[in-house]
C-alpha cells in the first residue's frame, strides 16, 4: 500500500501489547478490514522482548521521555492533541560490569556476554497457568502451533540466617549469606519435608484442603475476605511466621501479607495448586519460549497479518474524531483517525490502551496519581543448575523457577517481597551457560532499585564459591503499576466506537481477565458473542513455512 491516507477501514488497532494483539488474532477471520499500527518500531509494547541492542535503545528513548506533563494536561504538537498521560516505565538504566568483575572464583575464565541477538528480555515477565483461560484459546485459535510453551519448577524462599522470629533484614553492608528453601509444592511434599513438624503439617494440610475446595471458600471470604491474609492464616490456622511467607510466595503477590486480603490470596493458592499436573506431573505453570508474553503477542499480531490486516510500525495514533453522522445522512465510517505522519483514515472501531489513544479515551481516573513499581532484568554467568531440578518422575525438564525473598525489615522499614523469576538459557532468552533474573518489587525509586540489588546479591551468596555466579549485564527500570492492583481486574471501556483497554497489568502470572476483556471487544465489533477464537484450520498453503 503506497499510502494510508484517505483510507477507509473497519478497525483500527492502536498498539501491539498482548491485549491488542489477541484482538486481532479474534478478528482475523472476522472479515474485518483491520489496519494495526504501533508507533513503537517493535512489537509487543509494554510486554516487548528486547535484544541487548534493542535494549539500549529502549532505555534511550524512555529516558527522553520520562519527563511526561501530567496526565490532567495535553500537550500539544503539529495542532495535534497527544496523549499525556504519564509514562509507562521510567528511571532506566544499563549496568555493565568490567570483566574483571564478573570472575566470582579467582582463577576461573571470564565471562562474557554474547551477541546482541542472542537475548531477548521481556519487559513484563509472566508465568501462564495451565487452568488458565488463555492456553486452550490459543489451542482453538490454531496458533498453538507456532509457540513452544516450557515448564516452570520449583519455588524456592530465601532464609536469611540471621533472621530472628519475625523478620529478616537487609542492608547493602550485610555480607551473611542465607539458604534457598523449596515450596512444597502438594501434599506428597508436605508429607516428605522433614523441617516441618507434625503439628504444622497438620495445620498446613487443613489449611490445602481448604484451598482445593472452592465451596468451602464461600463462607470463609464473606468472614475473612476483606482482612490481611497473615491474620487469616495466624487466626484460623496458627500457621509459623515460616509457613505463611511460603503460602505467601504462592500467590505472587507484590504486596507484604499484612497488606495483601485473604479474597486476593486464597484463590491464587487454589489457581496455584489446583494448577499442577494438569498438562503433566510436577508443574502447574509454564513460559512461552523466545520472549515471554512477546511471543505470544507477535505470533497472534502475525496470525492477524494472514486474515488480511495491514501492519504499520513507527506510526501511533495522534487524534481520533467523532463524525457525528446525522440520522439520514448516507452512512459513513463513525470515526475519522489521525495518524503520526500526517495520514488520516477512517473507521468504524479503534482500540487501544489509553497510552497509545488520545488522553480523552484513558479509563485511568484522573485523580489517581501514577505509583510505580521496580524492576530489574540480570544476566548471570552460570546456568544455575541447582535452581531446576526434576520436580517429579516423568515431568518435563523446567525451564524457569521462582525465588521469593519475603517480607523483610530495611533501613526504610518494613518492605514489601521481592521476586525473582529465573528463566534458563532453554527458553532461548539468553546463550547456552547463561541464565535471566527477573526481579520485581513493590518499592518503587532508588529504595527500590537497591532492594532488589540486595536480594540478587544474597540469591548469589547462596551458591558454593565454585559455583557462584556474577553479573554480566543488568537493566533497571520502574513500571507503572495499574490503579488498586489488589481491588479491580483489567477491564475495556467501550463508548461510541472507541474501545480502550487499562494499562498493562504487572502481575507475575497471565490474569484470564485479559481475555475477557478482548472477547467482549471482539463481541462489540462482530457483533458476535459465540465462536470466540473458534477457528478451524487453514487451508495448506495459507501461512508461510514458518506458520502453522
Amino acid at each position: 500500500m503506497d499510502t494510508l491516507d484517505g483510507t477507509e477501514w473497519d478497525v483500527v488497532i492502536s498498539g501491539t501489547g498482548l491485549p491488542q494483539s489477541l484482538l486481532a488474532l479474534a478478528l482475523s477471520r472476522s472479515g474485518k478490514k483491520t489496519i494495526h499500527v504501533d508507533h513503537n518500531n517493535y512489537y509487543g509494547g509494554a510486554d516487548a522482548a528486547l535484544s541487548l541492542q534493542d535494549a539500549e535503545a529502549w532505555v534511550r528513548v524512555v529516558n527522553e521521555h520520562s519527563n511526561t506533563p501530567d496526565k490532567n494536561q495535553n500537550s500539544q504538537e503539529d495542532g495535534k492533541t497527544r496523549n499525556a498521560l504519564p509514562a509507562i516505565f521510567q528511571n532506566t538504566a544499563i549496568f555493565i560490569p568490567t570483566k574483571e568483575s564478573n570472575v566470582s572464583v579467582p582463577g576461573a575464565p571470564v565471562a562474557e556476554l554474547g551477541y546482541s541477538r542472542a537475548y531477548s528480555l521481556a519487559l513484563s515477565p509472566q508465568l501462564i497457568y495451565t487452568r488458565s483461560a488463555l492456553l486452550p484459546t490459543l489451542v482453538s485459535s490454531k496458533v498453538y502451533r507456532q509457540l513452544e510453551f516450557l515448564a516452570v519448577g520449583s519455588w524456592w524462599l530465601y532464609e536469611s540466617e540471621q533472621r530472628d522470629q519475625s523478620l529478616a533484614t537487609y542492608s547493602a553492608n550485610d555480607k551473611t549469606s542465607g539458604k534457598l528453601k523449596k515450596i512444597p509444592g502438594g501434599r506428597e511434599d508436605v508429607f516428605a519435608d522433614k523441617t516441618i513438624d507434625l503439628k504444622s503439617k497438620r495445620a498446613l494440610m487443613k489449611f490445602l484442603r481448604l484451598a482445593a475446595d472452592v465451596d468451602a471458600q464461600q463462607p470463609v471470604l464473606e468472614e475473612w475476605g476483606h482482612r490481611a491474609f497473615e491474620d487469616f492464616l495466624t487466626s484460623q490456622f496458627s500457621l509459623s511466621l515460616e509457613l505463611q511467607s511460603a503460602l505467601h510466595a504462592l500467590t505472587l503477590s507484590l504486596q507484604p501479607p499484612s497488606i495483601t486480603k485473604t479474597s486476593y490470596a486464597l484463590p491464587r493458592i487454589t489457581r496455584h495448586l489446583s494448577s499442577i499436573g494438569v498438562f503433566g506431573p510436577g508443574f502447574g505453570a509454564v513460559i512461552p519460549k523466545w520472549g515471554g508474553m512477546a511471543e505470544i503477542a507477535q505470533v497472534a499480531c502475525r496470525a492477524g497479518a494472514v486474515g488480511g490486516g495491514i501492519y504499520v510500525l513507527g506510526k501511533g495514533v495522534d487524534d481520533v474524531c467523532n463524525n457525528n453522522q446525522a440520522p439520514n445522512e448516507v452512512h459513513q465510517p463513525k470515526l475519522t483517525v489521525s495518524l503520526h505522519g500526517g495520514d488520516t483514515v477512517t473507521s468504524e472501531w479503534i482500540a487501544g490502551s489509553g497510552h497509545e489513544l488520545p488522553t480523552q479515551f484513558s479509563v485511568v481516573a484522573d485523580h489517581e496519581p501514577a505509583s510505580y513499581i521496580s524492576r530489574s532484568i540480570t544476566v548471570v554467568s552460570s546456568p544455575l543448575l541447582g535452581l531446576f531440578p526434576l520436580t517429579a518422575e516423568g515431568a518435563p525438564p523446567p525451564a524457569g523457577a521462582i525465588v521469593v525473598f519475603p517480607t523483610v525489615s530495611t533501613k526504610n522499614g518494613t518492605s514489601p517481597p521481592v521476586h525473582l523469576i529465573i528463566h534458563s538459557s532453554d527458553t532461548g532468552e539468553c546463550p547456552n551457560g547463561q541464565c535471566v533474573i527477573y526481579a520485581s518489587t513493590l518499592e518503587s525509586g532508588s529504595e527500590g532499585f537497591e532492594l532488589l540489588d540486595i536480594a540478587i546479591q544474597k540469591f548469589f551468596m547462596t551458591f558454593a564459591e565454585k559455583e557462584r555466579p556474577s553479573t554480566l549485564w543488568r537493566l533497571q527500570y520502574s513500571q507503572r503499576q495499574p490503579h488498586q492492583e489488589h481491588e479491580s481486574q483489567p477491564k475495556v471501556d467501550i463508548n461510541d466506537g472507541v474501545i480502550t483497554f487499562t494499562e498493562s497489568s504487572t502481575d507475575l502470572a497471565f490474569d484470564d481477565s485479559i481475555l475477557a476483556t478482548v472477547r467482549e471487544a471482539w463481541s462489540k465489533i462482530s457483533g458476535d458473542t459465540e465462536g470466540f477464537m473458534q477457528f478451524e484450520d487453514r487451508e495448506v498453503g495459507a501461512y508461510d513455512d514458518d506458520d502453522a
